[in-house]
Formats: C-alpha cells, structure tokens, sequence
C-alpha cells in the first residue's frame, strides 16, 4: 500500500475507528487498491533482485522486509523466487494483509509472513534485517525523512534498501483517485458520508526531491537512476 501509516488506530481491529475518527480508503475498499497493485503498476521483481544481491543470491535465512506492503506484491514474489529468504511484509491496513496472507497461504510460501506496523515506528530491532523493499511508499507521506530514517535504522550493515517511486503525478494518482471515485458514488447512492484519513491527491517527488530525501542518511553507497516511469534508487548501509 502506498502509505503504510493508516489503520487499525490506536491497537484497534481493523476496520474499527473510535467516534469522530476518519477512516481509510485502503481498509473500505482493499479489493480496488489490490487490483492495481496486481494489473496497473509495474512490476519490479528481477531489478529489486538484481539490486539488492548484485553479487549472487542471499544467504540461507536472510531477512527482507517489504514496507507498506498492501496485499505483498513484492513479499510474496521474493519469497517465491528466493525460498531461502525470510520474508515479512509490513502494512497498517488490516484488510490489506489479510488478502497477502490469503494469497501467500494459496501458494503456499511458508518464507512469507505479515504483520501490522509503522514505517515510522517499526517494531523491530536495529541492524536486524538484510534488505528492504519501498515501492511507491513515500507518494502520501507526511514525513518521509522518518520513514527513511526508521528504513536506514533497521538495516543490517552491509545491508541493501531497494526504493522506487513513480515521477508521474497522474499515473501515481489512480488508485487514490479510483477509490475517491468509488466513495462519492456510494455517498450519492445513498451511503452515509464519511471523513477519510487519505488526501485528494499524491504528492510526486522531483528528481531534486527524491535525491535530498535519499542524502538525508548516511548511506555507505548509493545509486540513483530513473527508468521509465519511476525513480529508483539502491542504498547500502555502513559500519560493521
């Protein structure tokens, strides 16, 4: 999912909003953000391979976490192609994991789990994972710096982040902007209106953008790129 900071509220089931809460687009409607996740974006599983190992395959038991997952795109591809990779989406939305675990359960990847949680606040320890994966997840962001801050903290040294991010505002737009859609049709129809946690629309970096928030760490190594559609960059941790 886009933005990994969205329900359950304050260790609330999903989908339970205390009053006066909003709500998310990604919990009322998992099933249309899932839909572009599988058919409308692009899928980038050999060059997040590529990148994050370019000197073979990783070790038996390496862990990699993929950061706002949604229903694990990534997770379930890696953990596919790489069974000896440990492999843990992470996401804020309820619905959204329980469709990754329905589809990692139906292939039956037992390297693949996920689990509830803050980008901003991971719950894990530090240098505690090899690789990262954060595909399109600063595009709603209120503070991106944190998140990659968090990403930079939880990497081991020598560790690898893989992150892509779409430069077309309007191509970047269409999940939001289908589930916005979808919500006014329901409130026209006759649905009670409802506040959402989502803003109107995404915020696309520049390239200038994308490279400030990638120098904010102290990264050993960096490469940067654009192809087609996306910004890329592969940033590897020091020390150790």
């Amino acid at each position: 999912m886009m933005d990994a900071r969205l329900p359950g509220i304050g260790g609330l089931p999903p989908g339970t909003h205390p009053v006066g809460e909003k709500e998310s687009l990604f919990e009322r409607f998992p099933w249309l953000y899932a839909f572009c996740r599988d058919h409308l974006f692009q899928d980038d599983t050999p060059r997040i391979t590529r990148a994050l190992w370019p000197s073979g395959a990783p070790g038996e038991g390496s862990v990699l976490l993929e950061l706002g997952c949604g229903p694990g795109f990534y997770a379930r591809r890696l953990a596919g192609d790489l069974p000896q990779l440990r492999v843990t989406g992470i996401d804020l939305s309820g619905k959204q994991l329980e469709r990754a675990r329905a589809l990692a359960t139906a292939d039956g990847l037992g390297n693949c789990s996920f689990e509830r949680g803050d980008v901003y606040d991971l719950d894990r320890p530090d240098a505690s994972a090899g690789a990262l994966v954060a595909s399109r997840l600063f595009t709603i962001l209120a503070d991106r710096e944190t998140a990659l801050e968090e990403m930079h903290r939880v990497l081991e040294p020598g560790g690898r982040c893989f992150v892509a991010e779409p430069c077309s505002a309007l191509r970047a737009s269409v999940p939001l902007h289908a589930m916005w859609m979808l919500a006014g049709a329901l409130t026209f129809l006759g649905d009670k209106p409802r506040a959402y946690q989502e803003p109107a629309r995404v915020s696309v970096m520049t390239g200038g953008e994308f490279d400030a928030l990638i120098a904010s760490q102290p990264w050993k190594d960096v490469r940067r790129w654009q192809s087609g559609r996306y910004r890329y960059a592969v940033c590897e941790k020091g020390g150790g």
